[in-house]
């Protein structure tokens, strides 16, 4: 077992307590951090960042050779953290030798301390684990009183905004797409850091509803996939997500997952918002558009590459979704078309 020891005060500790305790190299651009790590004890990645409001995150996604205890000290603020595993489990206590409380794939957690008490992440070893983690900080004195942050603080702990709190939420596949939109942003400098910061205040809102919903439900049990069949949600869109054009059906991917038709409509509603035929629609409707961006592929080729049979079908969920025919955003995409 081993104890690692960093402190959340600024993001830039954050990040060289890490790369002292981790090895690795530490880059940096427009307040965004990423330690790259290589070694017997650890292989992986960690990225961070501030944003306003004393608002930061940072995200995990490391292998350990040995089983680690992060100990999080909260020095002159006691931080809430929003918390989300996307692959692997780690366990929370408060102090070294306190409870544990486990956090699984899919799930999420929010989590503060009293001042001056430790929060320990718990990691096994060999078994790799991508986290990320909102750090809502205290506001200077003297900051406004609405300020999103204490606005968020005072929705947890109306009274007392200085209490030890843990809460493990459903499972929540939503929340893990838009961390992998986060990880998707290619942009560079001020256009990345504002596109990062504000799907980020979009996880925090959706963790905030999260909690909501758990509470309002009273069972937080009831109409849940469990984890296996939740996995087998993601795997399946992922799939459908990369070829469109697959002629998928229930009860082919019914058996392909081994899941009922009603446990894939319930999973598809409730992690997209739509049944399993819209989602692939689309989909497909999604690659008609990057098809015709970027192919010479005439209307006609590019409906039957991306499996349907109708064009007029097509040209009318296209026009609902883009508010034009094909014909039209095609031709509107061509630098030489001229409108009056």
């Amino acid at each position: 077992m081993k104890i690692v020891t960093i402190h959340t005060e600024k993001i830039q500790n954050i990040f060289e307590e890490l790369n002292t305790n981790f090895g690795g190299k530490v880059t940096f651009d427009v307040d965004e951090y990423t330690l790259e790590v290589n070694n017997n004890f650890v292989k992986g990645s960690i990225s961070g960042a501030s944003f306003n409001d004393n608002i930061s995150y940072v995200q995990f996604d490391m292998t350990f050779s040995v089983d680690l205890k992060l100990n999080v000290i909260n020095g002159i603020s006691s931080p809430l953290y929003f918390a989300y595993c996307s692959k692997g489990n780690l366990s929370h206590s408060f102090g070294i030798h306190g409870e544990e409380h486990k956090l699984k794939t899919f799930q999420t957690a929010i989590v503060t301390s009293k001042l001056n008490q430790d929060n320990v992440l718990f990691f096994e070893k060999d078994k790799k684990t991508k986290f990320t983690l909102i750090i809502v900080g205290t506001q200077p004195e003297g900051s406004q009183a609405n300020s999103l942050s204490q606005m968020v603080r005072e929705t947890f702990f109306q009274d007392n905004l200085n209490e030890e709190f843990f809460y493990a939420g459903s499972y929540n596949l939503k929340i893990g797409e838009k961390i992998e939109q986060l990880n998707a942003v290619t942009q560079t400098g001020i256009v990345r850091n504002l596109l990062k910061e504000g799907i980020l205040r979009i996880i925090l809102a959706m963790e905030i509803q999260q909690h909501a919903d758990d509470v309002n439900s009273f069972s937080k049990e009831a109409n849940c996939l469990t984890l296996r069949e939740m996995e087998e949600i993601k795997e399946l869109s992922e799939t459908i997500k990369a070829n469109p054009e697959e002629p998928f059906t229930i009860k082919s991917l019914s058996k392909k997952s081994g899941l009922s038709p009603n446990k894939l409509q319930e999973g598809f509603k409730m992690i997209h918002n739509r049944t399993v035929n819209d989602y692939i629609t689309h989909m497909r409707v999604l690659k008609a558009e990057i098809l015709i961006r970027t192919s010479d592929l005439n209307i006609s080729e590019i409906v039957y590459c991306i499996g349907f049979t109708s064009r007029s079908y097509f040209s009318k969920i296209f026009k609902q979704k883009f508010n034009c025919s094909p014909k039209e955003y095609k031709f509107n995409l061509n630098p030489l078309a001229v409108t009056a």
